[in-house]
């Protein structure tokens, strides 16, 4: 009963209806408006996200951002040994809607890339933060 309260309050807020038997529901789904925060992970401003283990760290794009880009159908990246700067452009992602530049947060030299992604590129829809990752960086300054 509390719950079904909570519920009437909150779609009231949000100008839906509750409704009773018979009525439309909203066609419309309130989690696509808020994004998952992964522990451990730090997030730019441009949707790319980093995570440092011990003196390299992971870099890859979010949710959000592979959710806006539709289905990737290409991924480009740098070869190991690539200086990054924070910032700027280390490779580009390709999909049915568009092509990105994706950004480094980080500066440093790139010394892994993910090689699975030239061969499954949607890997960055179906895993954004574990299989979808794209660089490993070691960073030219720790931090």
């Amino acid at each position: 009963m509390a719950l079904r309260m909570w519920a009437s309050s909150a779609a009231n807020a949000l100008k839906l209806s509750a409704g009773g038997a018979g009525a439309r529901a909203a066609a419309f789904s309130i989690s696509r408006f808020f994004s998952t925060v992964h522990d451990g992970l730090k997030y730019t401003q441009s949707h790319e996200w980093v995570k440092t283990t011990g003196d390299v760290a992971t870099v890859g794009i979010t949710d959000h951002a592979q959710g806006h880009l539709g289905e990737v159908v290409f991924v480009e990246l740098p070869e190991p040994g690539t200086k990054v700067a924070a910032g700027g452009p280390f490779g580009n992602v390709e999909s049915v809607k568009a092509t990105s530049d994706v950004n480094s947060p980080i500066s440093g030299e790139v010394v892994e890339v993910n090689a699975k992604l030239s061969e499954t590129p949607g890997l960055i829809n179906t895993s954004p933060y574990e299989d979808g990752w794209m660089i490993k960086v070691k960073p030219s300054s720790p931090g």
